[in-house]
C-alpha cells in the first residue's frame, strides 16, 4: 500500500496552520495549540520544513514561523519530499537505483512511467487545493430547485 507517513500528514496539517495565519509569525507552541499536535512533534516538523525552505524562522521574543511562500506555491510533492524524500515507489523509480535486476528487469520502465505519474499529480496539488478539500460544498439552485454537489472521496 502506498502510505505517506502520519509524520508527513502531521506536516501538512503544520502548514494548513501557517496558510490560516498567513499575516502572523507563529510560535511552535501556538501551532501546537492550535493543531493539537504534541508540541515536540510541532517543533520537528518546523525544523525539517525550515531546512527544505517551505517555512521561514525568526528568532526572539516575537520570533516563529510563517510559510516561505503562498499556499498555492506549495505542492504535496514539496511536502513529501521534505519529509519522507522524493516519491519512490519501487527500488528502481527513485534517483539512485540500487536493484540487482534492474538491467534485465522487463517491469523497471513500467514503474518508472507511473512513479512519474504519481510525482506530476502530487505536484499538481497545492496546499491551498488541500485547504480548499475541507471546506463546506457550495449549494447551488438550479430554476429555483436546490442541486446537490458531493464529494467523489
Amino acid at each position: 500500500m502506498l502510505k505517506i507517513s502520519k509524520l508527513t500528514d502531521y506536516g501538512t496539517v503544520v502548514l494548513a496552520q501557517l496558510a490560516s495565519e498567513t499575516d502572523a509569525v507563529m510560535s511552535a507552541a501556538d501551532v501546537a495549540a492550535a493543531t493539537g499536535i504534541a508540541l515536540p512533534t510541532v517543533s520537528k516538523l518546523l525544523k525539517l520544513l525550515a531546512r527544505a525552505r517551505l517555512v521561514n524562522s525568526t528568532r526572539g521574543a516575537s520570533g516563529g514561523y510563517r510559510l516561505s511562500r503562498s499556499p498555492a506555491e506549495i505542492s504535496a510533492a514539496d511536502v513529501i519530499d521534505a519529509l519522507e524524500g522524493p516519491v519512490s515507489i519501487t527500488e528502481c523509480s527513485g534517483e539512485h537505483s540500487n536493484c540487482d535486476y534492474e538491467t534485465v528487469c522487463s517491469v523497471a520502465g513500467s514503474w518508472q512511467r507511473i512513479n512519474d505519474a504519481i510525482r506530476h499529480a502530487l505536484q499538481d496539488v497545492s496546499l491551498l487545493d488541500l485547504l480548499r478539500a475541507n471546506r463546506p460544498l457550495p449549494r447551488f439552485k438550479f430554476a429555483g430547485l436546490p442541486i446537490s454537489i458531493e464529494n467523489k472521496t
